[in-house]
């Protein structure tokens, strides 16, 4: 491993662990109402809507007025792709984007996956990549971070029948949080090299006398939301790996503490919001701890190289006069270590934005962000839904704990039933059954659209559709998605990943605030130490691990086995 790639992840960790802290006492204080300098902005927002900063809702309530705000807007935002070809802010005269298309584009950015069957600089008006996908940016991250908060008052009250207000923490979400951080964020992208413009494409001629097009436009307001709301869609087809989007290491740095951000501070919010930050620190530690090992394999098999390059005496260990590993698919501006390092961070949080190829990884190190994603993305996870992914585990690891030692489990006081293990069941089941149920049947009318024989075509549409249900966005780039079946299905499995899994959260969040606090007793299972980080890693890697050990086995580790007998695909 070089020295710089080592050096960008000390300090990488070093600056979210910094972080951590900060970024959760400011959000507790804008959730708990005490941040209030934009009430004259709020004030209108909540007439508009038929509501006031103190009215509250109870889940079901919550619930509904979160799926009408997300069908609002993913209607509006189908509408706005079809309708661009007739519509202002079009320098390059772009058509409306094709019905099934749109449909998939739309489930995607509502549902804070950007998955993206499409270029965005060859598809995409300013117009439609401005108040579409911009604007979604932010507020499918708003609505990911208001049910994490919805759920943890409801660990956090007792005998209540409210859960907060869907449109007051949306709008506080967008407005204290979001927004000023990315007002801040863009203008220093835009400092580092990254265009914020209105221009048309500009014509150039190259170096061979061909004529090319550069393209151009809001880029810096889009790539802040873009990893601080985990979205990852890119305003360029490459992704981060466009020197526009990503012009130095410094802008990289940025992209990748911003992806982990809000979702490592709300483990810190979690710890105020409920009267202990040790609980906020145990669940941090079992994400980061996760994210090392995940991180450790990935790095083991990439930077020793390709074993058959390696059998032809082709050296590819760093030393003074390289960076080292495989190079083939990587960011060779910033080497092995930081490819393999945000490819980690992207998969581990439910982003997706990439600077590497993910179909070029090498086996072991292709499922790790494979794995990150099987495992629910709970690795500080998506904004808002890591939290609220792990906390599934968490309910898991206490019920075990309680059946141990013959008791009734307990977590922070709240004795968990019956009913609570089978809405957490309902939330964590909904994830295999989308993966296997809509994953089979592309693979019988699908198949088409993957590139590469053997284990590594299957792990090519395996990602797809895990990608889609995990809400992540990235992909193997060998699989080809824009088609009528893949864009109907992949869009459905991402709705259902997004919103079969909120709904029993929200009905756990309602059924814990109403209940009424116990205190500790002797048989207490304590969840604020080592040994409940243990166990909740166990159960996360058991639940996640074996439910796809088969793809797992057929696709990337049939794939390594056959690479260390000496055959290449």
């Amino acid at each position: 491993m070089d020295a710089n790639g080592l050096l960008t992840i000390v300090v990488f960790c070093a600056l979210v662990l910094a972080l951590t802290p900060l970024l959760g006492r400011y959000m507790t204080a804008v959730f708990t109402g005490q941040v209030k300098g934009l009430g004259w902005l709020e004030r209108p927002i909540y007439r508009l809507c038929g509501t006031s900063a103190d009215e509250e809702q109870h889940w079901s309530r919550y619930a509904l007025s979160l799926l009408a705000f997300s069908a609002v807007g993913m209607l509006l935002l189908y509408a706005l792709q079809r309708l661009q070809g007739g519509l202002p802010w079009n320098p390059a005269g772009l058509a409306g984007v094709a019905p099934d298309l749109a449909f998939n584009s739309a489930a995607s950015f509502v549902t804070n996956t950007n998955w993206q069957s499409y270029g965005g600089e060859t598809t995409l008006s300013y117009l439609t990549q401005m108040a579409g996908m911009t604007v979604q940016n932010f507020v499918s991250a708003a609505t990911g971070i208001a049910v994490a908060i919805a759920l943890i008052r409801g660990f956090a009250r007792h005998s209540a029948r409210t859960v907060g207000n869907f449109t007051v923490d949306v709008t506080r979400a967008v407005l204290y949080l979001l927004l000023p951080l990315c007002v801040v964020g863009a203008l220093a992208l835009v400092a580092l090299g990254v265009p914020q413009n209105l221009s048309a494409y500009t014509s150039v001629t190259t170096l061979e006398g061909a004529q090319q097009l550069i393209a151009q436009g809001p880029v810096a307001s889009q790539m802040m939301i873009k990893h601080l709301g985990t979205n990852g869609g890119g305003f360029f087809n490459v992704n981060a790996a466009h020197p526009f989007e990503n012009p130095s290491a410094l802008t990289n740095l940025i992209h990748m503490v911003a992806i982990f951000a809000i979702g490592a501070g709300l483990t810190n919010t979690f710890g105020r919001m409920v009267g202990s930050q040790r609980q906020g620190w145990v669940l941090l530690s079992a994400m980061a701890i996760l994210f090392g090992l995940s991180l450790a394999v990935a790095l083991g098999a990439e930077v020793q190289g390709h074993p058959l390059l390696a059998a032809h005496g082709i050296d590819q260990l760093a030393s003074p006069w390289q960076s080292g590993g495989f190079l083939e698919g990587k960011e060779v501006r910033f080497g092995v270590v930081t490819s393999v390092l945000f490819s980690i961070v992207t998969t581990a949080a439910s982003c997706g934005a990439v600077i590497a190829m993910h179909d070029s990884l090498l086996p072991l190190a292709g499922m790790m962000p494979l794995l990150n994603m099987m495992l629910g993305e709970v690795i500080i996870g998506g904004v808002g839904a890591g939290l609220y992914g792990m906390m599934l585990f968490v309910l898991l690891a206490v019920f075990i704990a309680g059946l141990m030692v013959g008791r009734t489990p307990e977590y922070l006081g709240k004795k968990i039933e019956g009913r609570d293990m089978t809405l957490a069941l309902l939330a964590i089941l909904a994830f295999p059954l989308c993966i296997f149920g809509l994953g089979s049947i592309a693979m019988v009318w699908g198949q088409g659209a993957i590139q590469d024989a053997g284990p590594h075509g299957l792990s090519e549409l395996v990602y797809a559709y895990v990608s889609a249900t995990a809400n992540n966005g990235s992909a193997f780039a060998g699989f080809s998605a824009n088609t009528l079946l893949h864009n109907i299905l992949l869009g459905l499995a991402m709705l259902a990943g997004r919103f079969m899994v909120i709904i029993p959260l929200l009905a756990i969040a309602g059924a814990m605030a109403a209940r009424k606090t116990i205190p500790p007793s002797a048989g207490t299972f304590p969840t604020d130490g080592g040994l409940f980080v243990v166990l909740l890693i166990m159960v996360v890697l058991v639940i996640g691990g074996l439910t796809f050990f088969p793809l797992l086995a057929l696709g990337p580790l049939a794939e390594h086995l056959t690479l260390a007998a000496g055959t290449l695909f």
